[in-house]
């Protein structure tokens, strides 16, 4: 070993890179400077209860000064100022924070943390400022009033000062690209932004422009309703109300206070961006929270406060580490457990918010093994059975986390007894319960409550029950649920039909002793010679129903196994899913239209082989059967269109020629 020894930093090094890279945001040095002055009135109270100041503390506020004519920016506070010795040890010492040793000595004595942790805060001054002064009076009795002052370099003064006025003030001669900050829109903006819940008034011009009260600090039992949502209103304005929130306020296992709230999504929503603000100590540290909050919990909204997640010099990012991610366990955990607890207790709340937290639900369920395994069994879907539910009114919730037990407490107004009906909702355990005997191990599920309602209908006709899995992020779900449920078939009501749903008597069929075919037989037939499509499966079969005019006379159907691979090759190739050209017509053969097709091809066939009138029109009613048929399946682009319309006049002018005749 050629040498040991340490490592020594020149404050003519570090000053460049405090000017230009401390912060990532200049502006940042207002909340620095706030917060330093909050820490210095809160210091003072700890000072005065533990005896060791027995003057007048007074009301403690922070006064921002603007002097355009001087191009000066000063923050002003009446708290425990400094002595000379304390400006020598905690100001030219870059980096030893007056708070960490503070702490230690008057710990027991603060209903207020102190903010400050790193002794880097003030420098942040000297990104905006050319020169910048301190002009303080320690409390000490006796103390003399001393004028610190720094041009940005290595050197500075420090002499006696006049002042006479306990607390601080720092004085910032701003550099002329950062003239902005003295504008008083500026500066009120800033504090709004960074300092808006402190708990000091801070003045500017004799105004207060701070709210001081941080509702996530406050214990729940003092709290309104109305407090919850003005909170909420005041984040994010000009937004719907949320539809509840849960109020975190604990000390086990970590440190943490908030205010979070579910509020209502639209389809379109981008589950992966957050909305969520983080703070520390009250003061707002960042927007980005995706270290600490679960991805599928990112669409939350609200307020978390700890000083138990780790941040930076700056405050700007957070440190990837286990403790992190722990915290980010125990809020999904909480979050998890509130909505099992609503769902038990109160179902119709839960049920009449599902269409928005569903969303957040199903894409946890996706995503966090751990939160699958909390409330799998609250997952719900809507349903066609009639079941006897209904949904409350949708009064915002408000459930709170005791600091007391760690037990929760719904302390939100009972839902009027004359809530609206609504559409029933189950889970899927208790489907399989309710169809067990009917159809066992099955579950009959529509994406497009729309454009399968004939396929819904007939389920329904027939008893069968039918869940609706239409959100966008269901195409995921549905791959889900058979991982899950893997002695359970998933079948969508366009891909194939039960045979509850057909007439199963086929081999009562007339056979035609002049041609040897059944009815089906000679329908098919004439289905697949009129559209001639030889990729088209034509089926013939006979829909069960009391009414077979309520019937479709074809449905299309899309094999569950080739509509997935199609879907998938889809988004594999980030395209739009092409509709199949194999796929399947069954012709409805109890319809009347199919039998009066039938009967009329007949006497096509009596009046000879040419291309007859009635012959022309068979086929065109062929034709206009599959085109209904396929409305249900896919759009039509502007060509298919259009000959569907010519199609429709043809069909129209020819029957009204025959009833004519």
């Amino acid at each position: 070993m050629l040498e040991q020894g340490t490592i020594s930093i020149h404050t003519e090094n570090i000053f460049p890179i405090i000017k230009k890279s401390l912060y990532s945001d200049h502006q940042i040095f207002l909340r620095e400077l706030v917060s330093n002055a909050v820490d210095a009135i809160q210091k003072l109270k700890m000072v005065s209860r533990a005896g060791d100041y027995a003057g007048d503390i007074g009301e403690p506020e922070i006064e921002i000064a603007i002097d355009k004519n001087k191009k000066t920016l000063s923050i002003s506070d009446n708290g425990i100022g400094m002595t000379a010795d304390e400006v020598k040890k905690y100001i030219n010492q870059v980096a030893f924070s007056s708070a960490e040793e503070f702490i230690h000595k008057y710990e027991s004595k603060s209903d207020q943390p102190i903010i400050g942790h790193f002794g880097l805060g003030f420098y942040s001054s000297f990104m905006v400022a050319q020169k910048v002064e301190i002009d303080t009076l320690s409390y000490q009795e006796g103390a003399q009033a001393v004028h610190w002052s720094c041009d940005g370099s290595p050197a500075f003064t420090l002499e006696e000062s006049s002042r006479t006025t306990r607390g601080t003030t720092i004085i910032l001669s701003l550099q002329g690209e950062e003239e902005e900050f003295l504008e008083s829109a500026r500066i009120k903006n800033l504090v709004k932004t960074y300092c808006d819940f402190l708990p000091v008034p801070i003045k500017l011009d004799g105004e207060v422009i701070n709210k001081q009260k941080a509702p996530w600090r406050e214990s729940p039992s003092n709290l309104t309703q109305e407090d919850y949502l003005e909170f909420y209103r005041y984040l994010y304005p000009f937004q719907e109300e949320p539809l509840l929130w849960v109020h975190l306020n604990t000390d086990y296992p970590f440190i943490i206070n908030g205010i979070l709230y579910f509020p209502k999504m639209r389809p379109d929503v981008d589950v992966t961006k957050g909305q969520i603000k983080l703070f520390c100590n009250q003061v707002f540290v960042s927007d980005n929270c995706e270290e600490i909050i679960p991805q599928f919990l990112m669409p939350m909204r609200g307020v978390i406060d700890s000083t138990d997640i780790p941040l930076n010099v700056s405050r700007s990012a957070l440190q990837g580490d286990r403790t992190v991610r722990r915290i980010g366990d125990y809020i999904a955990k909480k979050v998890g457990d509130r909505l099992k607890e609503l769902f038990r207790d109160n179902r119709e709340q839960y049920i009449s918010a599902w269409k928005d937290l569903g969303t957040f639900v199903k894409f946890g369920v996706l995503n966090d093994e751990k939160f699958k395994k909390q409330i799998e069994d609250i997952i719900v879907f809507r349903t066609t059975a009639k079941l006897t539910e209904k949904v409350a009114a949708e009064t915002p919730v408000v459930e709170v986390q005791s600091s007391d037990s760690d037990a929760w407490q719904d302390v939100t107004p009972s839902p009027s007894s004359d809530s609206a009906p609504s559409a029933p909702y189950t889970t899927l355990k208790e489907y399989l319960e309710r169809n067990k005997e009917r159809n066992e191990n099955r579950v009959f599920y529509s994406t497009d409550e729309a454009t399968q309602s004939t396929y819904i209908e007939l389920h329904k006709n027939q008893g069968l029950e039918v869940l609706f899995m239409d959100s966008f992020i269901d195409t995921h779900f549905i791959n889900f649920l058979e991982r899950e449920y893997q002695d359970v078939k998933f079948t969508r009501v366009d891909s194939d039909l039960d045979n509850t749903l057909l007439e199963q008597d086929k081999d009562k069929e007339i056979v035609d002793p002049k041609t040897n075919k059944t009815r089906s037989e000679t329908i098919k037939e004439l289905f697949e010679k009129s559209l001639n499509k030889p990729k088209l499966n034509i089926r013939t079969e006979a829909l069960k129903s009391d009414d077979p005019q309520g019937t479709p006379p074809a449905i299309v159907l899309l094999p569950e196994i080739l509509r997935r691979l199609r879907e998938m090759n889809a988004m594999m190739q980030q395209g739009t899913a092409e509709f199949p050209e194999d796929h399947i017509l069954l012709v409805n053969t109890a319809h009347p239209l199919i039998q009066n097709l039938a009967n009329l091809n007949q006497g096509s066939i009596i009046q000879g082989d040419g291309e007859s009138s009635t012959n022309q029109l068979v086929n065109l009613i062929c034709q206009h059967v599959y085109d209904l048929a396929l409305m249900s399946q896919k759009e039509f682009d502007a060509e298919g269109m259009k000959s569907f319309v010519e199609r429709s006049n043809e069909v129209l002018t020819k029957l009204t020629e025959q009833a004519s005749k």
